[in-house]
């Protein structure tokens, strides 16, 4: 079976927490694991070294995991913070997780380095971009206010749009009955300049705003801005996100023989 990685989701130290108070927690989305355990995967949270005021930092590194898993995804969250970017927070309540980004975009290198896939969703498309030199909307509302309302608390993961599929892309060939799709929404950042090598996959409509990237390097690196996790399968107008997961896990799987074939 394929071993996958994701990476850890924070909930900092909060002495007004009654639970855990004072702690830092680190978990996983159940419905990410979920959809990746639909095929033949092990996944795996992969943990921050990082230590505390309590605790050392651990022995295993970010490279450590990178060379026992056959493939990564970075999850979605929180912001990405504006000063990983170059920028300062517009607001304060912008101002994001620096740890978790510099935790994530360690990851992102370790397993790049080995050529090894990794898919971002959401958060984690934001992050590829962003470690590859590129900047996000802070907020799309104040900084793209012809943007669709891509958030919307309320009905949270029923908060949807048009997407479409850009023409003879790797993401487009995995699509050929249409290149327009419909995607859940849950994000108020979204990517602003595109960083180095990277391709835009798919737009929003009719807004166009970035909603799938690809890295042109040699491994696999992809980001969606929606949640395949969250869509309803009995629900046929979604998009039916299983050839996105089926070609991550193909990439895993290359790997892993080649690897063994050494």
């Amino acid at each position: 079976m394929l071993k996958i990685g994701i990476a850890a989701c924070f909930f900092h130290a909060d002495p007004a927490r009654p639970i855990f108070k004072g702690m830092t927690l680190q978990y996983i989305e159940q419905n990410v694991a979920h959809w990746l355990m639909q095929r033949d995967v092990l996944a795996f949270m992969v943990p921050s070294p990082e230590g505390s005021t309590r605790r050392p930092g651990s022995r295993a590194t970010v490279e450590a995991y990178a060379e026992e898993l056959d493939g990564l995804v970075l999850m979605g969250g929180s912001d990405v913070c504006p000063e990983t970017y170059g920028e300062k927070a517009l607001k304060p309540e912008w101002n994001g997780d620096r740890i978790r980004d510099d935790y994530e975009i360690a990851l992102l290198r370790a397993f790049i380095a080995r050529r090894k896939p990794v898919l971002g969703v959401c958060r984690g498309a934001q992050v590829i971009n962003v470690a590859m030199g590129g900047t996000l909307y802070q907020d799309l509302g104040t900084q793209a206010p012809f943007a669709l309302n891509h958030r919307n608390w309320a009905i949270y993961e029923d908060n949807c749009h048009a997407t479409s599929l850009v023409a003879g892309s790797s993401l487009a060939r995995l699509y050929p009955k249409g290149d327009l799709v419909k995607t859940n929404s849950i994000h108020h950042q979204a990517v602003k300049d595109l960083g180095g090598d990277l391709a835009v996959e798919a737009w929003s409509e009719p807004d166009r705003i970035v909603e799938a990237i690809r890295w042109n390097g040699p491994s696999y690196v992809f980001g969606v801005q929606w949640h395949p996790e969250f869509h309803d399968t009995e629900n046929p107008s979604f998009i039916d996100d299983t050839p996105i997961l089926d070609d991550f896990l193909t990439h895993a799987a290359q790997h892993k023989d080649a690897a063994y074939a050494l």
